[in-house]
């Protein structure tokens, strides 16, 4: 009992000061300058990696275990690069959302974070590494997000709707972000 007690007590210590680290780290590192790309599989591989490289030795690699949230898995890690390939391939091929108006960028983008979240090609970061990556998105198609806009329990609750299918608080948050 008391040496079950002692390790959970050492986890949770453990866990907070790496939680700590953790977020000290990624935010200096989001002040610096974002890796430059294509929005590309690989450009958001690097901004993972270069948000995550002080804390996670494979910050940037795509996941090679199962996790999910709740009652909800995530793409498993044999689907990663076909699905992440996939999801890049469609963003490609609609011209990353330029030339669209307002409603309709929020549409798409909209559903293009939800299929990425749904895919979680990492273990930790993805939520960070989709909202940057999005604002990288929104900047190029000419619809640049105010991030200090952005409410976190909002947003979280955006993004758990779509998970169930639901897109359309995602839409409106991504519409509140781009006003």
């Amino acid at each position: 009992m008391r040496e079950q007690l002692f390790s959970r007590i050492f986890v949770e210590s453990v866990s907070k000061a790496l939680d700590a680290f953790e977020a000290v780290s990624t935010a200096q590192r989001s002040d610096e300058p974002l890796p430059s790309g294509r929005l590309s599989v690989g450009h958001y591989r690097a901004v993972h990696h270069h948000l995550f490289q002080d804390v996670y030795a494979w910050a940037g690699k795509f996941r090679t275990v199962r996790i999910g949230k709740a009652e909800s898995a995530f793409c498993y890690p044999e689907n990663i690069a076909r699905e992440m390939t996939n999801l890049f391939d469609d963003l490609k091929g609609r011209d990353r959302f330029k030339d669209l108006s307002a409603d309709r960028f929020a549409v798409e983008a909209a559903h293009f974070l939800a299929t990425l979240n749904a895919i979680h090609p990492f273990r930790e970061g993805n939520g960070r590494t989709q909202t940057i990556f999005l604002a990288l998105v929104g900047d190029r198609a000419g619809h640049p997000l105010d991030v200090l806009k952005l409410d976190p329990a909002r947003f979280l609750a955006a993004m758990v709707a779509s998970f169930a299918e639901d897109e359309s608080p995602l839409i409106a948050e991504i519409k509140r972000l781009t006003a």
